[in-house]
């Protein structure tokens, strides 16, 4: 209950960490791909958090966390520090705690945040707004083409790996990509596309080169400030989100509003009405049929 007030005090020291999402579809070794990032950044001596998303079970809410398991090697590290979240239903690839995850992690001084989404496809685009910078891992023989021309999270990329690059179809992968990047009709230079290994860290300094080269360019230019109020902006739409729906849920007892909702499954209220009703811009539909 206290945690809110505990994000307020530590608001004003954050802003510092660069965020890096990593996401793609599953399979596709973003677990690995990440445990070598964090490798190479611990070479270079800067402090890394990670925050990892597992998928939660629909019908017990829990998740395995695998992710975490996968990441041993830097459990006694004191400059890595990893947290696993579960999605616990929540949609766009991140769990709903994520932001307040990635603040507390930039208050402790942490100089680069990792996210790595939950691995469900198409759906995971909130990680643009909830990263500076989003890589999108792709891997040969999983129908490139059908990956690189459907996959919409690909249109979220900052940078694009081809990972497993050692695998047959590689090369086929990267020329799917390419092609698909000429489709694109926004004003943004294209994403580099990169290929590695991350088992044995083959092209993983390359692509963390690649990501420190763009995140310094950024922070040295007017997109630092443009990637800042995206998160800012993006965190009081979710918060407003959340408080209005809680109030709107509040202004009726839990008994009348399951009532009424048994009458929105009997079509004898739409849910639109009372959707309005709920938020106060509607009058009560009590006695009156929809």
């Amino acid at each position: 209950p206290g945690s809110r007030q505990l994000l307020r005090e530590l608001y004003p020291h954050t802003g510092r960490a660069r965020i890096v999402g990593v996401t793609g579809n599953p399979g596709c070794g973003k677990s690995t791909l990440v445990d070598a990032l964090v490798r190479g950044y611990r070479k270079a001596e800067r402090r890394v958090g990670v925050v990892a998303v597992d998928p939660s079970s629909p019908f017990s809410g829990g998740a395995i966390l695998g992710d975490r398991i996968r990441m041993q090697r830097h459990a006694v590290d004191p400059g890595v520090f990893i947290r696993s979240l579960a999605t616990r239903g929540h949609l766009g690839g991140i769990s709903r705690s994520t932001d307040d995850v990635v603040s507390v992690l930039d208050a402790m001084g942490f100089d680069v945040v990792i996210v790595e989404t939950v691995g469900v496809g198409q759906a995971e685009v909130e990680i643009v707004e909830t990263a500076h910078l989003a890589i999108v891992v792709v891997v040969p023989g999983l129908g490139d083409e059908v990956q690189a021309m459907k996959a919409g999270i690909l249109e979220v990329a900052d940078l694009l790996c081809v990972n497993k690059a050692d695998r047959p179809g590689a090369e086929r992968a990267v020329q799917d990509l390419q092609q698909m990047l000429t489709l694109r009709t926004d004003s943004r230079p294209p994403p580099p596309i990169l290929e590695t290994v991350a088992v044995s860290g083959k092209g993983v300094e390359e692509l963390r080169a690649a990501l420190d080269a763009r995140l310094e360019a950024g922070a040295g230019s007017g997109l630092w400030q443009e990637w800042q109020e995206r998160r800012a902006r993006r965190r009081v739409e979710e918060l407003l989100r959340e408080s209005l729906t809680r109030r709107a849920l509040g202004r009726m007892p839990e008994q009348e509003l399951g009532a009424r909702i048994a009458r929105v499954a009997r079509r004898e209220l739409d849910p639109f009405t009372l959707a309005e009703e709920l938020a106060g811009l509607a009058p009560s539909t009590d006695g009156v049929r929809g």
